[in-house]
């Protein structure tokens, strides 16, 4: 694993609002960008056709239940994709550690779609996500917001702006609003899943 990527100093980035990225040739990238996109949980928008697939059922949402896979796809683009072999090592190990985590979407029994991340005290900071059936993706981020919501999360921070995260409500802010709520995020105590694992045991 690259020696930066240790899990110690990538949640030291996070709660600084800085993250990695590789590009083609595989190099690490730090980023900080300004202006941040967030989704608001309190003004997350959800279509009328989006909200009846998801009282349908029409997937079956997991948590943690397959994350090496929804890596896997989220870094299969054939426009490229940041997510190096090294970068999918240590957000591996920090999913051991129980800061990364993932939702998966199945349908008949396949992985239809996902997202992953890291949550760090009440914030979750999305790094990417994928669909291979239509809306799978879509329901994956509705029930991410359903359970940061019900866990008292504070920040969902999706990095970048695109015309798909706009249509949830997704707006950017300036780096100094992103780091007044990131620190407001960062003081409330919140699990994702189970209690993280102490970094002190990374060598177990």
């Amino acid at each position: 694993m690259h020696a930066d990527l240790a899990p110690e100093r990538l949640l030291a980035a996070y709660a600084v609002g800085i993250f990695p990225m590789a590009d083609d040739d595989g190099e690490l990238h730090w980023l900080a960008p300004d202006p941040r996109t967030v989704i608001n949980l309190d003004s997350f928008t959800v279509s009328r056709s989006l909200r009846v697939v998801v009282q349908r059922g029409v997937f079956e949402v997991s948590v943690n239940r397959a994350f090496a896979e929804v890596v896997s796809a989220c870094a299969d683009r054939p426009e490229g994709t940041w997510i190096s072999a090294e970068i999918a090592e240590a957000y591996s190990e920090l999913h051991r550690l129980g800061f990364c985590h993932s939702i998966e979407a199945w349908k008949d029994d396949r992985l239809a779609g996902g997202l992953y991340g890291v949550a760090l005290a009440g914030a979750f900071f999305g790094e990417s996500m994928f669909y291979r059936v239509t809306d799978a993706s879509k329901v994956a981020l509705v029930k991410l917001v359903e359970r940061m919501r019900d866990r008292g999360f504070k920040l969902l921070d999706v990095q970048f702006a695109t015309e798909h995260l706009r249509r949830f409500g997704a707006v950017e802010i300036p780096r100094r609003e992103y780091e007044r709520r990131l620190a407001e995020a960062l003081r409330v105590s919140c699990w994702f899943d189970e209690a993280p694992g102490s970094l002190s045991r990374t060598s177990k």
